[in-house]
């Protein structure tokens, strides 16, 4: 077991870097969907759902052969609508089945600790990986069970990372970013599968050697992370790691700090009862802006790449600049997501005022990231509808920045409202119950495809005008927040009545 005195330690600070390496190469990486469907669509995948059709002038799906006859001259093509919706059907229910299986996974990591969840985490991304190396043309359905795998995964990983940042106190929604950043990142993966996919490396020699790679966060797990959780404040004395042999008296005092800290949080904050904080109308409002953001991120996500094709007139050339520039932006997102913590961080180390508790202070801090999250979300939606090729990159800049200030918001803004010992289950509800929303995204697509012929057009403004509606709950912790201000004196005044008569 290691043990230091005073804070931070050098044990933190490896914890702290191997997490980020963990969340570059592991935790995201389903986020790069847009770069493994171009190889899959090279390999043939799902080229059943293709079919010919005949056409004049118009736009033309896939290449084709001109025949001319008198004056008229007809171009026969393959419509690969089916195809690309097949390809967004994928995503559509890997994204479902991650935020249907949130909570569970929130019960079990508040349950039963750190261990056992990641141990499932790397289970699932084995059994993800190993799917796809066993894909065909006529196994094609494999990749519905394995990017689910993959993508739940991933976040089961980014869960109990986020704990990380229990150790440094006054930059702990700095790291919590700092990850979510990452986490977004990872997308690069996939875009390195697509290069060494152009360069003859086949993929099943690619998702061979993502497989073996599992033994990096199974090592992190047993040497680097707790069995428990990574408690909020942190006691001095506290200890995890490796289980190195010890003495009774060692355990005893390991026990009874577990007890100390119990008490700790029993005397510092009335602990709300789970059901208390999701009845809350800061939960509800935090609930529709989890939503909102989420489907309209999904949205994207789910039709990044038959939108390209589109814009561009299926030039694979072209398809393939713009899958690129986009994995690339969103590798930067590990840049981008630290503005978001350093933005909720900015008064942490400021004294507080007379009667103001912690909690006070951070959800005052969090508004200006909340409505930041928004407004990015917007533009998004804005940009996205614009059918301009060239717009794009800024649609692409946009999502990342958007994606690494949501995830941030999300989990700091939960750590922040409740009880430290309901964070998992209040964060996994949140995702779980949004995914009521996203099951919108189906009958969606199909309008899509089939009633409006491949033109999301009036589905994008539709999206955009729904995007607004997450401006209403920084407008309500800001109230909230001046709420608590207002009640403030009356509270300190009892307290020094209080002092004064005892």
């Amino acid at each position: 077991m290691f043990v230091f005195r005073g804070r931070p330690k050098p044990h933190y600070f490896l914890t702290l870097l191997s997490g980020l390496v963990e969340s570059l190469f592991f935790s995201g990486v389903a986020y790069g969907w847009a770069s493994l469907v171009f190889v899959l669509k090279a390999d043939g995948y799902f080229a059943a759902y293709c079919v010919n059709s005949t056409s004049g002038n118009d736009y033309v799906v896939q290449t084709g052969t001109v025949m001319q006859s008198g004056n008229h001259s007809r171009t026969y093509t393959r419509d690969c609508t089916g195809q690309d919706e097949q390809f967004s059907l994928v995503m559509c229910v890997a994204l479902i089945s991650n935020t249907v299986i949130r909570f569970p996974v929130g019960y079990v990591f508040d349950r039963f600790g750190t261990t056992a969840t990641r141990l499932i985490s790397i289970l699932l991304y084995t059994t993800g990986t190993l799917l796809i190396t066993l894909l065909s043309e006529e196994t094609a359905l494999f990749l519905y069970p394995a990017m689910t795998c993959i993508m739940i995964s991933g976040m089961i990983l980014h869960t109990t990372n986020v704990q990380v940042g229990n150790l440094f106190h006054f930059y702990r929604s700095t790291i919590i970013t700092v990850y979510n950043g990452a986490f977004d990142s990872s997308a690069v993966v996939f875009l390195i599968v697509k290069v060494l996919h152009e360069r003859g490396v086949s993929l099943y020699w690619s998702f061979f050697f993502l497989t073996s790679c599992t033994i990096i966060p199974l090592l992190r797990t047993v040497l680097l992370m707790p069995r428990g959780h990574i408690p909020y404040p942190l006691p001095d004395t506290y200890t995890y790691g490796v289980r190195c042999s010890r003495g009774r008296e060692e355990d005893n005092n390991m026990k009874k700090n577990v007890t100390d800290q119990k008490e700790d949080r029993k005397d510092t904050e009335e602990v709300a009862t789970f059901r208390s904080c999701v009845i809350s109308w800061l939960f509800l409002w935090h609930l529709v802006w989890v939503v909102i953001i989420l489907f309209c991120q999904f949205i994207f996500l789910s039709n990044v790449n038959s939108m390209l094709s589109r814009l561009a007139n299926n030039d694979q050339t072209v398809v393939s600049h713009y899958t690129n520039a986009f994995a690339l932006t969103q590798l930067c997102s590990v840049l981008f997501a630290p503005v978001n913590g350093l933005i909720m961080d900015r008064n942490r180390k400021k004294p507080l005022a007379l009667g103001e508790t912690r909690r006070e202070a951070d959800l005052h801090s969090s508004c200006l990231s909340l409505f930041l999250t928004a407004l990015q979300c917007f533009l998004l939606c804005v940009c996205f509808t614009c059918p301009v090729l060239h717009l794009q990159y800024f649609t692409f800049i946009l999502q990342v920045i958007n994606s690494s200030f949501f995830y941030g918001s999300h989990q700091a803004f939960i750590s922040m409202a409740f009880p430290m010992s309901h964070f998992g289950k209040m964060s996994g509800i949140a995702m779980s119950l949004s995914a009521v929303g996203l099951l919108f995204q189906v009958p969606i697509l199909h309008l899509v495809q089939h009633q409006l012929h491949g033109n999301p057009l009036y589905v994008n403004i539709g999206v955009t005008f729904l995007s607004l509606f997450a401006f209403i709950h920084p407008i309500h912790v800001k109230l909230y927040c001046r709420k608590l201000a207002k009640q403030r004196p009356e509270k300190t005044q009892k307290t020094v009545k209080a002092t004064s008569v005892l």
